[in-house]
Formats: structure tokens, sequence, C-alpha cells
């Protein structure tokens, strides 16, 4: 379909708790097409509707195994925890430890309308909460430690000036 601009920290859509999906129709579809799109095109290992401007409970993710698809996901259980570096396409990829569950089983519906639970860890499991978090109004900077929260914003705030003040050239 098409790639997406991916919604920057500061947008408001970002903050925004989606709403659930009460139909899968074309409309969907298409969103998760966009969204695949701009995630292989970041690239990314996951995206989240809101990323994109879309206010509604979808996220997809691919950590190297295949697209996975989850419309109105639900986590159902976490367990262990582990702080490890995570980024943010819409924090420009600036990185600081989160913890976050080490395993998880989240139940969602596929494109078909079909419920399905999956269980994850590692990578996957962090991917899927992150992602997940978005839908919420969640960022990862809120999960991180307020010294590093406080170094991540500086840094964006650094490369939004530089950002800016190559506008003008």
């Amino acid at each position: 379909m098409a790639v997406k601009e991916i919604r920057k920290l500061g947008d408001p859509v970002l903050r925004e708790k989606c709403k659930e999906v009460s139909r899968i129709d074309f409309s969907i579809r298409r969103l998760v097409k966009d969204l695949a799109d701009t995630m292989y095109a970041a690239p990314g290992l996951g995206l989240a509707a809101p990323q994109i401007g879309v206010v509604q409970r979808v996220l997809v993710a691919d950590v190297g195994e295949g697209l996975i698809v989850m419309i109105n996901p639900r986590l159902l259980k976490a367990e262990g925890t582990v702080a490890e570096e995570e980024g943010c396409l819409s924090l420009y990829e600036i990185k600081c430890p989160v913890p976050r569950a080490q395993s998880i089983l989240v139940q969602a519906y596929d494109l078909q309308g079909r419920q399905f639970q999956l269980p994850a860890e590692g990578l996957l499991a962090r991917v899927i909460q992150h992602e997940a978090d978005h839908l919420d109004g969640i960022l990862f900077i809120d999960r991180a430690s307020p010294a590093d929260r406080r170094r991540v914003l500086m840094a964006i705030n650094e490369m939004e000036m530089v950002r800016q003040s190559g506008e003008g050239l």
C-alpha cells in the first residue's frame, strides 16, 4: 500500500489510548499493509497504528521470523523482568535500558478475525510489549529510569535543534 510518515515525540496522537477494532474490514487490512510497509522501510522491528496517526488497536512486528499482526492485543501473562536497550522509531531511534517482562502470553485477533494466543520471550516479547504500550499512549521513556528519561529527552532536543537549523539552509 504505502509507506507512511512516522509520528514523532510531541505529536499528541502518540499519547492517545487507541480504540478497539470492532470489525476487520478493508480499512483494517489496508492499515496493516501500511504498518508493515512503513516498519520494513524504516527499518524497525515493530510498529503500532498511532505511530502512523491511526488511533486503532493494531500492531505489527517482525523480529526475523515473519510478520506478526495483532488486532486488539491483550497481555494475559507476564513473567520475569529484564532491562535491555530499547529504542523507538517515534523517538529518533535513541536507546536506553527499559525493564520489560522476559516472557509473555498475548491474545489477539488476526486479519481473518480469528482469535489466537501467542507465547513470546526475549526480543519478540519486548517488541510486542513496546508496541502494545503505544496502543495505550505509553512510550518506552515512560518506563525508563528518571535519569535515562532525562538523557533521552535531552538528546531528542539536541537532534531537533540540529534538524531545524538544517532546514533553513
